[in-house]
C-alpha cells in the first residue's frame, strides 16, 4: 500500500480546487518567454480517522502533469456534454448517467495508482472507462448500442470494462464486494497490486458495503474504498439520507495503510442523476451555477497553471480545439457504426468455451454463442 498516500495527495491536489489554496512559485530565475517547469500549492489538510498521518499540506505540480491532467479532464467534460446532446436527440436511449463535475476524482485517483492496479466503480463509469484506457471513440459508440462499443454495443452506459477496470455496476453498491474480492486476489497472487472500489453516498448506507469493510478489515486487504460524495443519492440530499454524513469515518475499525483505507471525496455533479432526471427539482439553478463558478476543477486547474506561468492562454486553446475534434469524430462514428448483428447477441457468455447453444426469444428460437 505504499502508494496510499501518494493517492490521497493527488486526489485532493485535483479535487480541492474550491478551497480557495494559495499557489507559490518553485522556479524563480526564469525569463518571461519560458515556462515555470513545476510549482508547488497549498492543499487543504485532509481530515483523518483513526489515521496518525495524513498526505502533505503542499503538492508539487509539473508543467507536464498539469497539461496532462487538463487534458483528460476537458476531454471527459466535453465527451460527458456530447453524450448529453446524443441523449436528448434520442441517439442513446436508456440509463446514462453523466460524470461531469467529479472529473477531479477520476484523474486524481489515476494519478495516485498504477495502470496494474485494479479500479471497480457504479454505473457513473464514462470518466474512469476513459482514463483506464478506453478510447472516446469506443465509449460513445457503446452508449449508442454500436459495434465498434467497448463492449461491442451490448453493455451500454452502466457495463463498459477494460483491463483491470471491472465496470460500470448497475446494482447500487454491489460493486463494492466485488471490489474486495479483487483486492483478495491481489493478496492471494502476491502482485503487490491494490484494488479501487468507487462508490456513491447513496450507496453509502448499503449493507453490502460494512460487510465488505468487515472481510477486508479482517485479511488486511490490499483495498481502497472511495466514497464519491457528490451531495445526492438521485433526488436526496446526504442530509436527508444519512445520520451521518462524514462518510470517511464510516469503516470505524479500519485503520488505514497496513490494510484498507476508507476515503471520501467531496465533490459535485452538475447534471442530475441520470439523463431522466432534470436535477434542478431538489437543488436551484442557482446552486449549480454558483459551483460552476467557484469550484470547477477544470477552471481551477487552468487559472493556477496560467498564473503560474505554467502554460500559455494559447497552448490551452490549442489543446481545447484538439479535444474538441476527437470528440466530434468520436461522435459521427458512434453514429454511423452499424448496431451489432442478432446473430452476435448471446458472444462471450463464457471465455475459452466451445460454441454453445442459447435459448433466445422464445423456445424455438436457438443462438449460437462463440467466446
Amino acid at each position: 500500500m505504499q502508494n496510499m498516500l501518494t493517492l490521497i495527495s493527488n486526489v485532493f491536489r485535483l479535487g480541492n480546487a474550491s478551497k480557495n489554496v494559495g499557489a507559490r512559485m518553485v522556479a524563480s530565475t526564469r525569463s518571461f518567454a519560458d515556462f515555470t517547469p513545476q510549482a508547488s500549492f497549498d492543499i487543504k489538510k485532509c481530515e483523518l480517522h483513526r489515521l496518525e498521518e495524513g498526505p502533505s499540506e503542499t503538492a508539487v505540480l509539473t508543467r507536464e502533469q498539469g497539461l496532462q491532467y487538463y487534458r483528460t479532464m476537458q476531454t471527459i467534460r466535453r465527451m460527458e456534454l456530447k453524450a448529453d446532446q446524443l441523449y436528448k436527440q434520442k441517439i442513446i436511449r436508456g440509463f446514462c448517467h453523466l460524470y461531469d463535475g467529479q472529473e477531479a476524482c477520476a484523474m486524481g485517483i489515476e494519478a495516485g495508482i498504477n495502470p496494474t492496479d485494479h479500479l471497480i466503480t457504479a454505473y457513473r463509469a464514462h470518466g474512469y472507462t476513459f482514463t483506464r484506457g478506453v478510447s472516446v471513440r469506443e465509449i460513445l459508440a457503446e452508449l449508442t448500442g454500436r459495434r465498434g462499443g467497448v463492449a461491442k454495443g451490448k453493455g451500454g452506459s452502466m457495463h463498459m470494462y477494460a483491463k483491470h477496470f471491472y465496470g460500470g455496476n448497475g446494482i447500487v453498491g454491489a460493486q463494492v464486494p466485488l471490489g474486495a474480492g479483487v483486492a483478495l486476489a491481489c493478496q492471494y497472487q502476491g502482485n503487490n497490486q491494490v484494488c479501487v472500489a468507487l462508490y456513491g453516498d447513496g450507496a453509502a448506507n448499503q449493507g453490502q458495503i460494512f460487510e465488505s469493510f468487515n472481510m477486508a478489515a479482517l485479511w488486511k486487504l490490499p483495498c481502497i474504498f472511495i466514497c464519491e460524495n457528490n451531495k445526492f443519492g438521485m433526488g436526496t440530499s446526504i442530509e436527508r439520507s444519512s445520520a451521518s454524513t462524514e462518510y470517511f469515518k464510516r469503516g470505524d475499525y479500519i485503520p488505514g495503510i497496513k490494510g484498507p483505507i476508507v476515503m471520501e471525496l467531496e465533490t459535485y455533479r452538475y447534471h442530475g442523476h441520470s439523463m431522466s432526471d432534470p436535477g434542478v427539482s431538489y437543488r436551484s439553478r442557482e446552486e449549480i451555477q454558483e459551483v460552476r463558478s467557484k469550484s470547477d476543477p477544470i477552471t481551477m486547474l487552468k487559472e493556477r497553471m496560467l498564473s503560474n506561468n505554467m502554460a500559455s492562454v494559447e497552448e490551452i486553446k490549442e489543446i481545447d480545439v484538439e479535444i474538441r475534434k476527437v470528440i466530434e469524430d468520436a461522435a459521427q462514428f458512434a453514429i454511423s457504426d452499424p448496431e451489432p448483428p442478432l446473430d452476435e447477441l448471446c458472444n462471450h457468455i463464457f471465455a475459452n468455451n466451445p460454441p454453445m447453444e442459447v435459448r433466445g426469444t422464445n423456445p424455438w428460437v436457438k443462438l449460437k454463442s462463440v467466446s
